[in-house]
């Protein structure tokens, strides 16, 4: 007992001597730019209640059928599964570290028979219980438990951005569907009033005023929109395929809304269904700090920093005393010299300290490693919030980008619509020509299906700046 209590005053006094630098907790004080965000003067920022961050993805998407088709998602993708197993093999790994503060305990009998030069054979046996214990006087199993649970930390966001992924990712595919389908009623249209435009010209060939070759060219501008409508109904099933992998189902029919039908989160709006989507004036940001706490990448950046402050603080433990305490409790027959009938109970407690001297620079390469990786992680950690803000930037001059050019592709089909009719009525007079006609059907065409998918693309830019200001993530 005498030995155990110097072991114990050595281990207070060297304690005492160190400091408990050891023992420090992870601090986040790594210093980040200031306006990370870099938008212009037009953009609104809003404190941090108002901002669409901090709307849950239900919210956010306010039609049924997307809202639903997000749920399946969620419930049946594999890579959200996966995620979901990670954190709970962390969850495990942590409890294991916290264990780690308590003594193992096992049950190790054994027997022996022994016989010399012929005699008798003799028979011994021990049934101990055998106790090991650490005492963690210079905090190694300490900053190994809050490192693993460092490590949770950055598997439940990982969870969170795998989450938010998903349901960005199906929001997008849900209204390329709606704009899919948007841009093949303008092409049934179309099929329709080409066929009408290329029956007139047969009519007025038939009746020797116009060539073949108009006829020929009308159909030719009237078979491009055929092979149109064949392409679009094409990638319409490649969405819908891409979509029932995300929801770990075979190929099938997805169930949407017509576009415009929802114009997410601002029910404030009025007007015109597609330019609420993206006008900027409902978008509110926040402000960065916002950014900070609700983006999982940046706070799984910043739990990473955290796991390898405590790996810093463990490799430095390394150099100090390790204290076990080992002890034995049981019976044996094996009395030294003399075997005994029946056994006695035997208890042992034995204390040990073992101070590290040279360890062939293993101890100095691992605080070292640990260091660099600290520091490494501090860098990244910068450039995932430098990041951060170049996103949020990016899907915010995409939403005024799309906003602006609506405004003109609602004009541009409006002229066009124009010009075509007030065309085909000059040539059914015989004062245009037939390909007059063509250059301004092509125009009215090109100009529906480009106003169409800018509404996809305003659409997508709007959940892109939702998901990098950290929406979705719960």
């Amino acid at each position: 007992m005498k030995k155990l209590s110097n072991i114990f005053a050595a281990a207070a006094v060297s304690v005492m001597l160190t400091g408990c630098g050891i023992y420090n907790k992870y601090e986040q004080n790594t210093p980040t730019p200031a306006d990370v965000f870099g938008v212009g003067q037009d953009v609104p920022q809003t404190d941090e209640q108002q901002s669409i961050a901090q709307m849950s993805w239900r919210e956010f998407f306010t039609d049924p059928l997307l809202q639903q088709l997000i749920e399946q998602v969620l419930a049946n993708n594999t890579d959200l599964n996966a995620a979901r197993i990670a954190v709970e093999k962390s969850e495990a790994s942590l409890k294991a570290a916290k264990l780690a503060y308590l003594p193992s305990l096992f049950f190790a009998p054994q027997g022996t028979i022994a016989s010399f030069d012929g005699n008798r054979a003799t028979k011994t046996y021990d049934l101990p219980l055998q106790l090991s214990m650490d005492l963690d006087v210079f905090g190694s199993i300490t900053n190994k438990k809050r490192a693993a649970k460092a490590v949770l930390l950055q598997a439940q966001m990982q969870q969170e951005a795998v989450r938010a992924n998903l349901i960005s990712v199906t929001a997008q595919q849900y209204f390329l569907l709606q704009v899919l389908d948007r841009q093949l009623e303008v092409l049934i249209q179309t099929d329709s009033l080409w066929n009408e435009s290329l029956q007139t010209e047969k009519a007025l060939w038939e009746n020797g005023k116009a060539y073949s070759t108009a006829v020929n060219q009308m159909e030719a501008s009237y078979l491009s929109v055929k092979t149109l409508i064949v392409d679009t109904r094409r990638y319409i099933r490649s969405v819908e395929n891409a979509i029932c992998k995300l929801l770990a189902v075979s190929p099938q029919h997805i169930n949407r809304q017509p576009w415009g039908s929802s114009v997410l989160h601002h029910a404030e709006a009025q007007g015109d269904a597609a330019q609420q989507m993206f006008d900027t004036k409902y978008l509110k940001l926040g402000v960065p700090a916002m950014m900070l706490e609700n983006r999982p990448d940046i706070r799984m950046a910043n739990h990473a920093m955290e796991e390898a402050f405590y790996n810093t603080q463990a490799a430095r433990s390394a150099f100090y005393p390790n204290i076990t305490l080992n002890g034995t409790a049981g019976w044996t027959n094996s009395a030294g010299g003399m075997i005994v009938d029946p056994g006695k109970l035997l208890l042992t407690a034995i204390g040990q300290l073992t101070q590290p001297i040279f360890a062939r620079g293993r101890l100095i390469a691992n605080k070292k490693i640990a260091q660099l990786t600290e520091e490494d992680l501090k860098k990244k950690y910068v450039q995932t919030v430098i990041n951060a803000g170049n996103q949020v930037n990016e899907a915010m001059a995409d939403c005024m980008a799309a906003r602006e050019k609506n405004m003109y592709y609602m004009r541009q089909v409006q002229v066009l619509r124009e010009a075509y009719a007030g065309t085909h009525e000059l040539m059914d007079n015989g004062k245009a020509s037939y390909i007059e006609v063509l250059t301004a059907q092509d125009a009215l065409l090109d100009a529906q299906l480009d106003q169409a998918m800018n509404m996809y693309e305003a659409s997508e830019a709007v959940i892109a700046l939702y998901i990098a200001l950290g929406g979705g993530s719960k």
